[in-house]
Protein backbone atom coordinates (compact mmCIF):
# COMPACT_ATOMS: atom_id res chain seq x y z
CA UNK A 1 0.00 0.00 0.00
CA UNK A 2 1.31 3.46 -0.86
CA UNK A 3 2.03 5.89 2.01
CA UNK A 4 -0.91 8.09 1.00
CA UNK A 5 -3.12 5.04 0.62
CA UNK A 6 -2.48 3.67 4.08
CA UNK A 7 -2.77 7.15 5.61
CA UNK A 8 -6.25 7.49 4.11
CA UNK A 9 -7.17 3.99 5.28
CA UNK A 10 -6.36 4.99 8.86
CA UNK A 11 -9.43 7.24 8.97
CA UNK A 12 -11.69 5.21 11.30
CA UNK A 13 -14.86 5.85 13.28
CA UNK A 14 -14.02 7.23 16.73
CA UNK A 15 -16.04 6.98 19.94
CA UNK A 16 -16.10 10.79 19.85
CA UNK A 17 -18.28 10.46 16.74
CA UNK A 18 -20.92 8.40 18.56
CA UNK A 19 -24.16 9.91 19.83
CA UNK A 20 -24.92 9.48 23.51
CA UNK A 21 -27.93 7.35 22.58
CA UNK A 22 -25.61 4.86 20.84
CA UNK A 23 -23.72 4.33 24.09
CA UNK A 24 -26.04 4.99 27.04
CA UNK A 25 -27.55 1.85 28.52
CA UNK A 26 -25.56 -0.41 26.18
CA UNK A 27 -22.67 -2.77 26.87
CA UNK A 28 -19.38 -1.58 25.35
CA UNK A 29 -16.93 -4.43 24.81
CA UNK A 30 -13.57 -2.64 24.98
CA UNK A 31 -10.36 -4.35 23.86
CA UNK A 32 -7.61 -2.85 26.02
CA UNK A 33 -3.91 -3.63 26.33
CA UNK A 34 -3.44 -4.51 29.99
CA UNK A 35 -0.51 -6.81 29.25
CA UNK A 36 1.39 -5.32 32.19
CA UNK A 37 4.33 -6.62 34.24
CA UNK A 38 3.43 -8.18 37.57
CA UNK A 39 5.51 -8.66 40.70
CA UNK A 40 5.09 -10.81 43.78
CA UNK A 41 3.54 -14.27 44.00
CA UNK A 42 0.16 -15.78 44.77
CA UNK A 43 -2.30 -13.48 46.51
CA UNK A 44 0.39 -10.78 46.84
CA UNK A 45 0.75 -10.33 43.08
CA UNK A 46 0.49 -6.70 42.02
CA UNK A 47 1.01 -4.55 38.94
CA UNK A 48 4.64 -3.42 38.64
CA UNK A 49 3.99 -0.76 35.97
CA UNK A 50 0.53 0.66 35.33
CA UNK A 51 1.39 2.80 32.29
CA UNK A 52 -0.80 0.75 29.94
CA UNK A 53 -3.72 0.83 32.37
CA UNK A 54 -3.45 4.60 32.68
CA UNK A 55 -3.41 4.91 28.89
CA UNK A 56 -6.90 3.35 28.70
CA UNK A 57 -8.48 5.53 31.41
CA UNK A 58 -9.73 8.32 29.08
CA UNK A 59 -11.75 5.82 27.04
CA UNK A 60 -13.12 4.04 30.12
CA UNK A 61 -14.12 7.32 31.77
CA UNK A 62 -15.74 8.60 28.54
CA UNK A 63 -17.94 5.50 28.37
CA UNK A 64 -18.77 5.55 32.10
CA UNK A 65 -19.81 9.19 31.88
CA UNK A 66 -22.24 8.24 29.11
CA UNK A 67 -23.77 5.50 31.22
CA UNK A 68 -22.44 2.53 29.27
CA UNK A 69 -21.65 -0.80 30.88
CA UNK A 70 -17.91 -1.11 30.21
CA UNK A 71 -16.68 -4.68 29.62
CA UNK A 72 -12.88 -4.72 29.40
CA UNK A 73 -11.02 -7.50 27.59
CA UNK A 74 -7.26 -8.03 27.50
CA UNK A 75 -4.58 -10.69 27.33
CA UNK A 76 -1.76 -10.96 29.86
CA UNK A 77 1.49 -12.75 29.11
CA UNK A 78 1.71 -15.97 27.13
CA UNK A 79 -0.18 -18.59 29.13
CA UNK A 80 -0.59 -22.16 27.94
CA UNK A 81 -4.07 -22.73 29.25
CA UNK A 82 -5.26 -21.38 32.60
CA UNK A 83 -2.44 -20.04 34.74
CA UNK A 84 -3.28 -18.48 38.13
CA UNK A 85 -0.09 -16.41 37.96
CA UNK A 86 -1.45 -14.68 34.85
CA UNK A 87 -5.01 -14.09 36.02
CA UNK A 88 -6.36 -10.54 35.65
CA UNK A 89 -7.30 -10.08 39.34
CA UNK A 90 -4.38 -7.75 40.26
CA UNK A 91 -4.96 -5.77 37.07
CA UNK A 92 -8.63 -5.28 37.97
CA UNK A 93 -7.57 -4.16 41.45
CA UNK A 94 -5.12 -1.57 40.13
CA UNK A 95 -7.72 -0.31 37.64
CA UNK A 96 -10.17 0.13 40.52
CA UNK A 97 -7.61 2.23 42.41
CA UNK A 98 -6.88 4.42 39.39
CA UNK A 99 -10.53 4.90 38.39
CA UNK A 100 -11.83 5.43 41.91
CA UNK A 101 -14.79 3.24 40.91
CA UNK A 102 -15.79 -0.37 41.54
CA UNK A 103 -14.42 -2.86 39.00
CA UNK A 104 -16.02 -6.28 38.89
CA UNK A 105 -13.62 -9.07 37.99
CA UNK A 106 -15.18 -11.95 36.03
CA UNK A 107 -12.95 -14.97 36.61
CA UNK A 108 -15.31 -17.15 34.54
CA UNK A 109 -15.54 -14.80 31.62
CA UNK A 110 -16.58 -16.55 28.44
CA UNK A 111 -19.86 -18.38 29.07
CA UNK A 112 -23.57 -17.88 29.72
CA UNK A 113 -22.98 -16.77 33.32
CA UNK A 114 -20.70 -13.92 32.22
CA UNK A 115 -23.19 -12.88 29.53
CA UNK A 116 -25.97 -12.75 32.12
CA UNK A 117 -23.75 -10.73 34.48
CA UNK A 118 -22.92 -8.11 31.85
CA UNK A 119 -26.60 -7.75 30.97
CA UNK A 120 -27.52 -7.31 34.62
CA UNK A 121 -24.77 -4.79 35.36
CA UNK A 122 -26.65 -1.67 34.18
CA UNK A 123 -23.57 0.52 34.07
CA UNK A 124 -20.23 0.20 35.79
CA UNK A 125 -16.98 -1.51 34.81
CA UNK A 126 -16.28 -5.23 34.45
CA UNK A 127 -12.90 -6.87 33.80
CA UNK A 128 -12.84 -10.16 31.92
CA UNK A 129 -10.38 -12.95 32.63
CA UNK A 130 -7.20 -13.28 30.55
CA UNK A 131 -8.34 -13.79 26.96
CA UNK A 132 -5.46 -16.13 26.19
CA UNK A 133 -6.65 -18.66 28.75
CA UNK A 134 -8.85 -19.81 25.86
CA UNK A 135 -6.94 -21.02 22.76
CA UNK A 136 -9.76 -19.63 20.63
CA UNK A 137 -8.44 -16.09 21.20
CA UNK A 138 -5.19 -16.41 19.26
CA UNK A 139 -6.78 -18.77 16.72
CA UNK A 140 -9.54 -16.22 16.01
CA UNK A 141 -11.94 -19.12 16.53
CA UNK A 142 -15.45 -18.15 15.32
CA UNK A 143 -17.17 -19.80 18.30
CA UNK A 144 -14.94 -18.03 20.83
CA UNK A 145 -15.43 -14.72 18.99
CA UNK A 146 -19.20 -15.23 19.12
CA UNK A 147 -19.14 -16.00 22.87
CA UNK A 148 -16.94 -12.97 23.51
CA UNK A 149 -19.15 -10.70 21.40
CA UNK A 150 -22.19 -11.84 23.40
CA UNK A 151 -20.75 -9.83 26.31
CA UNK A 152 -21.24 -6.53 24.47
CA UNK A 153 -23.51 -4.58 22.17
CA UNK A 154 -20.91 -2.30 20.57
CA UNK A 155 -17.14 -2.68 20.21
CA UNK A 156 -14.37 -0.23 21.08
CA UNK A 157 -10.79 -0.95 20.00
CA UNK A 158 -8.34 0.68 22.39
CA UNK A 159 -5.44 -1.82 22.32
CA UNK A 160 -3.16 -0.44 19.62
CA UNK A 161 -0.41 -2.86 20.64
CA UNK A 162 -2.65 -5.81 19.69
CA UNK A 163 -4.06 -4.42 16.44
CA UNK A 164 -1.50 -6.17 14.27
CA UNK A 165 -2.86 -9.53 15.44
CA UNK A 166 -5.96 -11.01 13.79
CA UNK A 167 -7.32 -12.51 17.00
CA UNK A 168 -10.86 -13.12 18.16
CA UNK A 169 -10.89 -10.01 20.39
CA UNK A 170 -9.47 -7.69 17.70
CA UNK A 171 -11.10 -9.02 14.53
CA UNK A 172 -13.59 -11.84 15.15
CA UNK A 173 -15.92 -9.93 17.49
CA UNK A 174 -16.45 -7.12 14.98
CA UNK A 175 -18.60 -9.44 12.84
CA UNK A 176 -21.19 -9.49 15.64
CA UNK A 177 -21.16 -5.97 17.13
CA UNK A 178 -22.08 -2.49 15.87
CA UNK A 179 -20.79 0.13 15.83
CA UNK A 180 -17.09 -0.78 15.95
CA UNK A 181 -15.10 2.31 16.82
CA UNK A 182 -11.60 3.39 17.87
CA UNK A 183 -11.13 4.42 21.48
CA UNK A 184 -9.26 7.53 22.49
CA UNK A 185 -5.86 5.81 22.73
CA UNK A 186 -6.15 4.15 19.32
CA UNK A 187 -7.53 7.40 17.88
CA UNK A 188 -4.45 9.31 19.00
CA UNK A 189 -2.20 6.59 17.52
CA UNK A 190 -3.97 6.73 14.16
CA UNK A 191 -3.73 10.52 14.07
CA UNK A 192 0.03 10.37 14.71
CA UNK A 193 0.67 7.72 12.06
CA UNK A 194 -1.47 9.50 9.50
CA UNK A 195 0.78 12.51 10.00
CA UNK A 196 3.86 10.29 9.78
CA UNK A 197 2.73 8.68 6.52
CA UNK A 198 0.65 11.25 4.66
CA UNK A 199 3.19 13.91 3.77
CA UNK A 200 6.07 13.67 6.23
CA UNK A 201 8.37 16.64 6.41
CA UNK A 202 11.72 15.65 4.90
CA UNK A 203 14.21 14.32 5.61
CA UNK A 204 12.32 11.36 7.06
CA UNK A 205 14.72 9.35 9.23
CA UNK A 206 14.05 6.00 10.90
CA UNK A 207 16.19 4.53 13.68
CA UNK A 208 15.53 0.82 14.00
CA UNK A 209 16.97 -1.48 16.66
CA UNK A 210 16.13 -4.71 18.40
CA UNK A 211 17.73 -8.10 18.82
CA UNK A 212 16.80 -9.88 15.60
CA UNK A 213 15.72 -9.22 12.03
CA UNK A 214 13.68 -12.42 11.68
CA UNK A 215 10.26 -11.26 10.54
CA UNK A 216 11.50 -7.68 10.14
CA UNK A 217 13.23 -7.70 6.77
CA UNK A 218 10.05 -6.72 4.94
CA UNK A 219 9.58 -3.99 7.53
CA UNK A 220 13.09 -2.72 6.82
CA UNK A 221 12.34 -2.81 3.09
CA UNK A 222 9.09 -0.92 3.64
CA UNK A 223 10.88 1.72 5.72
CA UNK A 224 13.57 2.12 3.05
CA UNK A 225 10.86 2.81 0.48
CA UNK A 226 9.35 5.57 2.66
CA UNK A 227 12.26 7.09 4.53
CA UNK A 228 15.26 9.03 3.31
CA UNK A 229 17.57 7.19 5.73
CA UNK A 230 17.19 4.10 7.91
CA UNK A 231 19.78 3.81 10.71
CA UNK A 232 20.16 0.27 12.07
CA UNK A 233 21.40 -0.81 15.49
CA UNK A 234 20.99 -3.59 17.99
CA UNK A 235 21.52 -7.25 17.25
CA UNK A 236 19.76 -6.93 13.90
CA UNK A 237 22.69 -4.88 12.55
CA UNK A 238 25.04 -7.85 13.10
CA UNK A 239 23.49 -9.88 10.29
CA UNK A 240 24.04 -6.92 7.96
CA UNK A 241 27.69 -6.73 9.07
CA UNK A 242 28.03 -10.38 8.13
CA UNK A 243 26.30 -9.74 4.80
CA UNK A 244 28.82 -6.98 4.14
CA UNK A 245 31.69 -9.41 4.73
CA UNK A 246 32.64 -8.23 8.21
CA UNK A 247 33.81 -10.22 11.21
CA UNK A 248 31.29 -10.31 14.05
CA UNK A 249 33.08 -12.58 16.54
CA UNK A 250 30.62 -14.33 18.85
CA UNK A 251 27.83 -11.81 18.25
CA UNK A 252 24.20 -12.74 17.77
CA UNK A 253 23.58 -13.29 14.04
CA UNK A 254 20.98 -14.97 11.83
CA UNK A 255 23.01 -16.78 9.13
CA UNK A 256 19.92 -17.90 7.18
CA UNK A 257 19.01 -14.24 6.56
CA UNK A 258 22.42 -13.08 5.33
CA UNK A 259 21.50 -13.35 1.64
CA UNK A 260 18.34 -11.30 2.11
CA UNK A 261 20.29 -8.70 4.08
CA UNK A 262 22.91 -8.62 1.29
CA UNK A 263 20.16 -8.00 -1.29
CA UNK A 264 18.81 -5.08 0.75
CA UNK A 265 22.28 -3.56 1.01
CA UNK A 266 22.73 -3.86 -2.76
CA UNK A 267 19.34 -2.33 -3.46
CA UNK A 268 19.25 0.40 -0.81
CA UNK A 269 22.86 0.77 0.30
CA UNK A 270 22.84 4.58 0.11
CA UNK A 271 19.83 4.86 2.41
CA UNK A 272 20.74 2.09 4.87
CA UNK A 273 23.23 3.14 7.54
CA UNK A 274 25.05 0.67 9.79
CA UNK A 275 27.04 1.46 12.94
CA UNK A 276 30.61 2.58 12.31
CA UNK A 277 31.78 1.58 15.79
CA UNK A 278 30.46 -0.85 18.38
CA UNK A 279 30.85 -1.75 22.03
CA UNK A 280 32.06 -5.31 22.54
CA UNK A 281 32.60 -7.60 25.53
CA UNK A 282 33.43 -11.26 26.03
CA UNK A 283 30.37 -11.82 28.19
CA UNK A 284 27.06 -10.11 28.85
CA UNK A 285 27.06 -8.96 32.45
CA UNK A 286 27.34 -5.77 34.39
CA UNK A 287 30.99 -5.08 35.19
CA UNK A 288 32.34 -7.17 32.30
CA UNK A 289 35.44 -5.95 30.46
CA UNK A 290 34.38 -3.99 27.37
CA UNK A 291 35.89 -1.88 24.63
CA UNK A 292 34.89 0.26 21.65
CA UNK A 293 36.10 -0.97 18.26
CA UNK A 294 35.34 -0.24 14.60
CA UNK A 295 32.38 -2.32 13.45
CA UNK A 296 34.62 -4.25 11.03
CA UNK A 297 37.19 -5.12 13.70
CA UNK A 298 35.36 -7.39 16.10
CA UNK A 299 37.74 -10.07 17.32
CA UNK A 300 37.07 -13.75 17.89
CA UNK A 301 35.52 -14.33 21.29
CA UNK A 302 34.04 -10.81 21.50
CA UNK A 303 30.35 -9.95 21.22
CA UNK A 304 28.73 -6.77 19.89
CA UNK A 305 26.45 -5.46 22.66
CA UNK A 306 25.90 -1.78 21.79
CA UNK A 307 26.67 0.90 19.24
CA UNK A 308 29.67 3.10 19.92
CA UNK A 309 29.92 6.86 20.51
CA UNK A 310 30.89 7.65 16.89
CA UNK A 311 27.74 5.88 15.72
CA UNK A 312 25.57 7.80 18.19
CA UNK A 313 27.12 11.02 16.89
CA UNK A 314 26.58 10.01 13.24
CA UNK A 315 22.98 8.93 13.80
CA UNK A 316 22.54 12.06 15.89
CA UNK A 317 23.44 14.25 12.93
CA UNK A 318 20.79 12.47 10.86
CA UNK A 319 18.21 12.94 13.58
CA UNK A 320 19.08 16.61 14.11
CA UNK A 321 18.73 17.34 10.39
CA UNK A 322 15.42 15.50 10.09
CA UNK A 323 11.94 16.92 9.69
CA UNK A 324 10.38 13.60 10.75
CA UNK A 325 11.87 10.82 12.91
CA UNK A 326 10.57 7.34 13.74
CA UNK A 327 12.44 5.30 16.38
CA UNK A 328 11.69 1.72 17.33
CA UNK A 329 13.88 -0.63 19.34
CA UNK A 330 17.05 -0.44 21.46
CA UNK A 331 20.47 -0.05 19.86
CA UNK A 332 22.15 -2.30 22.42
CA UNK A 333 21.41 -4.62 25.32
CA UNK A 334 19.54 -1.88 27.11
CA UNK A 335 18.82 -3.90 30.25
CA UNK A 336 22.52 -4.30 31.14
CA UNK A 337 24.78 -1.26 31.73
CA UNK A 338 27.07 -0.11 30.21
CA UNK A 339 25.49 -1.51 27.04
CA UNK A 340 22.58 0.93 27.34
CA UNK A 341 24.56 4.05 26.42
CA UNK A 342 23.68 4.02 22.70
CA UNK A 343 19.96 3.72 23.36
CA UNK A 344 20.07 6.47 25.99
CA UNK A 345 21.99 8.67 23.57
CA UNK A 346 19.32 8.29 20.89
CA UNK A 347 16.63 9.12 23.45
CA UNK A 348 18.35 12.43 24.22
CA UNK A 349 18.85 13.19 20.53
CA UNK A 350 15.20 12.48 19.75
CA UNK A 351 14.11 14.91 22.45
CA UNK A 352 16.46 17.56 21.07
CA UNK A 353 15.12 17.06 17.55
CA UNK A 354 11.56 17.51 18.84
CA UNK A 355 12.50 20.76 20.53
CA UNK A 356 14.04 21.90 17.24
CA UNK A 357 10.71 21.36 15.45
CA UNK A 358 10.85 17.81 14.08
CA UNK A 359 7.82 15.53 14.32
CA UNK A 360 9.03 12.53 16.28
CA UNK A 361 7.44 9.16 17.02
CA UNK A 362 8.93 6.51 19.34
CA UNK A 363 7.60 2.99 19.83
CA UNK A 364 8.62 -0.26 21.48
CA UNK A 365 9.02 -1.06 25.16
CA UNK A 366 12.77 -0.43 25.47
CA UNK A 367 12.59 2.82 23.49
CA UNK A 368 9.88 4.06 25.84
CA UNK A 369 11.84 2.87 28.88
CA UNK A 370 14.92 4.78 27.69
CA UNK A 371 12.86 7.95 27.25
CA UNK A 372 11.31 7.50 30.69
CA UNK A 373 14.64 6.92 32.43
CA UNK A 374 16.11 9.95 30.66
CA UNK A 375 13.13 12.04 31.76
CA UNK A 376 12.32 12.71 28.09
CA UNK A 377 8.99 10.92 27.68
CA UNK A 378 7.21 14.27 27.39
CA UNK A 379 9.77 15.65 24.94
CA UNK A 380 8.71 13.47 22.00
CA UNK A 381 5.83 14.34 19.67
CA UNK A 382 4.16 10.93 20.05
CA UNK A 383 5.01 7.86 22.11
CA UNK A 384 3.37 4.81 20.57
CA UNK A 385 2.03 2.07 22.81
CA UNK A 386 2.58 -0.57 20.11
CA UNK A 387 6.01 -1.80 19.08
CA UNK A 388 5.14 -4.38 16.41
CA UNK A 389 1.98 -2.53 15.38
CA UNK A 390 3.90 0.72 14.94
CA UNK A 391 6.57 -1.00 12.84
CA UNK A 392 4.03 -2.59 10.52
CA UNK A 393 2.06 0.61 10.05
CA UNK A 394 5.03 2.81 9.24
CA UNK A 395 6.34 0.22 6.77
CA UNK A 396 3.06 0.33 4.87
CA UNK A 397 1.10 -2.63 6.25
CA UNK A 398 -2.53 -2.08 7.27
CA UNK A 399 -3.32 -3.58 10.67
CA UNK A 400 -6.15 -6.14 10.73
CA UNK A 401 -7.51 -4.76 14.02
CA UNK A 402 -7.83 -1.30 12.47
CA UNK A 403 -9.08 -2.42 9.08
CA UNK A 404 -12.22 -4.02 10.61
CA UNK A 405 -13.33 -0.84 12.41
CA UNK A 406 -16.11 1.23 10.87
CA UNK A 407 -15.08 4.06 8.53
CA UNK A 408 -16.01 7.60 9.52
CA UNK A 409 -19.67 8.41 9.04
CA UNK A 410 -20.42 9.38 5.46
CA UNK A 411 -17.41 7.49 4.04
CA UNK A 412 -17.93 4.09 2.44
CA UNK A 413 -15.69 1.26 3.60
Amino acid sequence: MTPGGIASALARLSIDDLDRAEVSGRRALVRVDFNVPLEGTGASRRVASDMRIRAALPTVRWLVEREATVVLASHLGRPKGRDPDLAMAPVAERLRELLGLPVEYLADAFGAEAEARTKAASGGVLMLENLRFDPGEKANDPDFARRLAALGDLFVEDAFGACHRAHASTVGVTRHLSPCAAGKLVGSELAAFRRLLEEPRRPFVAVLGGAKIAGKLETVRGLLERCDVVCLGGGMANTFFLARGGEVGDSLVEPDLVEEARALLAEHGDALELPEDVVVARELREGAEWRVVPSDAVGVGWRILDVGPATVAAYGRRVQEAGTVFWNGPLGVFETPPFDAGTRGIAELLAAATRAGAFTVAGGGDSIAALEEAGRIGDVSHVSTGGGAALELVSGVMLPGIEVLDPPRGIAS
